[in-house]
């Protein structure tokens, strides 16, 4: 019998009920892409940059990571979003579906998310190798996978703004804005800095902030923002929110209970 994303939303109901799908872009094209190093050895970091110099339709080469990383631009680590659940008041029994592909680092980087919420589970963990070798070498149709499971999720945390991220958000605002949580990024870092260097630390102080930095960022019905003022052209577009992001209120004719 085939494997339908179906029967793995069916299957993670059934360990846990409810669960936060969390798009984890901790992946090596895409730290090597966002030339994102923070946290890594420098044989990693060499070999992101080898990967991005060898990409010849990547136009960008040379990349500060560090103004990359404290602009927001970079994807949050594991261990940050860890914190970052944690600090919303996600307890560790949380079921969180990583929805994404292979972590780069493995399992010991991985485990610095597994720490504080040891109940994550993989698609390789509810599917067996049979049900999943049709999907293998297809990137797309893997996505696919982890595209639905997202929107079904209770909640859904990516750690990286990108396409998939964009129109599983604006899916789920079509289906009555479920809880999407985006995390801000640039705020978030300022604070996982101040707690490295001993300025905070963990608690409900820190929490707090969190919570405060998050209260209008968790899929509440809202309009597509529009373009810049005083931008005229394409340009104008590229700074209007998308569509596929957000369809409200196009698109979306009744009010739906949220999630």
């Amino acid at each position: 019998m085939t494997m339908t994303p179906q029967k793995l939303v069916e299957r993670l109901r059934l360990q846990g009920g409810r669960y936060i799908a969390l798009h984890l872009r901790y992946e090596k094209d895409m730290l090597s892409f966002t030339g994102c190093t923070y946290g890594l050895t420098e044989a990693e970091s060499e070999e992101l940059r080898i990967m991005r110099e060898n990409t010849n339709h990547w136009k960008v080469k040379k990349i500060n990571s560090t103004e990359q990383r404290v602009g927001g631009f970079c994807p949050l680590t594991p261990k940050e979003m860890g914190i970052f659940l944690e600090s919303l008041g996600y307890p560790p029994i949380t079921t969180i579906y990583i929805a994404s592909g292979e972590i780069y680092g493995g399992e010991a980087r991985l485990s610095e998310l597994k720490s504080r919420f040891p109940n994550i589970i993989s698609k390789e963990a509810l599917a067996t190798a049979e049900e999943l070798e049709p999907f293998a070498n297809h990137g797309s149709q893997t996505a696919a996978l982890d595209y639905i499971i997202s929107i079904e999720s209770n909640v859904f945390v990516p750690s990286h703004s990108g396409n998939m991220a964009r129109a599983v958000e604006g899916h789920r605002r079509f289906l009555g804005h479920r809880r999407t949580i985006n995390p801000d990024r640039k705020g978030l870092v300022e604070l996982f800095d101040k707690l490295e260097s001993g300025k905070l630390k963990l608690g409900s102080s820190f929490s707090r902030l969190v919570q405060e930095m998050h209260k209008n960022r968790q899929g509440a019905p809202r309009k597509r923002y529009g373009p810049l003022p005083g931008i005229k052209g394409r340009a104008r577009l590229r700074t209007e929110e998308s569509f596929y992001e957000n369809p409200f209120p196009e698109c979306i004719c009744r009010s739906k209970k949220a999630f």
